[in-house]
């Protein structure tokens, strides 16, 4: 990989200045990506709860960001969203089954490790589990992004995926697993086919990784 002058000493764990965060916001609609700008984690949070039904099967993402922020326990504990995760449960032993129940959910909730000032999207994972649904599988996307994720270009992108997201949850991993993590697959999303099938929330604040 080569790196351009313009991802030279960038800091990936510092928010966006107005003037990145603007022109990622208009790329993205013009990319046909719905996108709401909140100042704050409440914020996220709030619109989250305004965007997610309440009468279909949720897919919630593994996500520090989803964490941070709430969403991921609003989704996950009480009874007033249907959870996927907790549907696949009762399929324990069954890893096909969770699979598929993961790769197509109504709705899918999660975040992507790079924003581009252009409008592109960068998400690794070590399994790939989540990315089905990101790209094609769930009828509605929702990601939640912190400020510091947005970059110049995809070069920068996957230097930040490499550089600064994969240490950090290798070392999350670790502290909970015993073992490090690893970039298995890496999905870009250039556009959306579907007008306003992906609904983006920006955090002005960085969260998560």
């Amino acid at each position: 990989m080569t790196t351009g002058s313009s991802t030279v000493g960038i800091d990936f764990g510092a928010p966006a200045h107005t003037e990145r965060l603007d022109r990622a916001v208009a790329a993205l609609r013009e990319r046909g990506y719905e996108v709401h700008v909140v100042d704050d984690p409440a914020g996220a949070r709030a619109v989250a709860g305004e965007l997610l039904p309440t009468d279909q099967g949720i897919f919630t993402a593994s996500s520090e960001t989803l964490r941070l922020t709430g969403i991921a326990a609003d989704i996950e504990e009480g009874d007033k969203y249907q959870s996927v995760r907790k549907q696949a449960a009762e399929f324990e032993g069954d890893f096909v089954k969770q699979l598929k129940l993961g790769a197509a959910p109504d709705v899918t909730i999660g975040s992507v490790h790079a924003v581009t000032e252009d409008g592109q999207l960068v998400a690794a994972s070590a399994t790939g589990s989540q990315l089905a649904s990101y790209a094609a599988g769930a009828m509605r996307t929702i990601l939640v992004v912190g400020s510091q994720k947005i970059v110049p270009d995809l070069d920068a992108a996957l230097r930040r995926v490499r550089e600064h997201c994969l240490p950090l949850e290798s070392q999350r991993v670790q502290e909970a697993a015993g073992q490090g993590s690893f970039i298995g697959k890496i999905l870009i999303f250039e556009r959306e086919a579907i007008p306003n099938r992906t609904a983006i929330i920006l955090i002005r604040e960085p969260i998560g990784f």
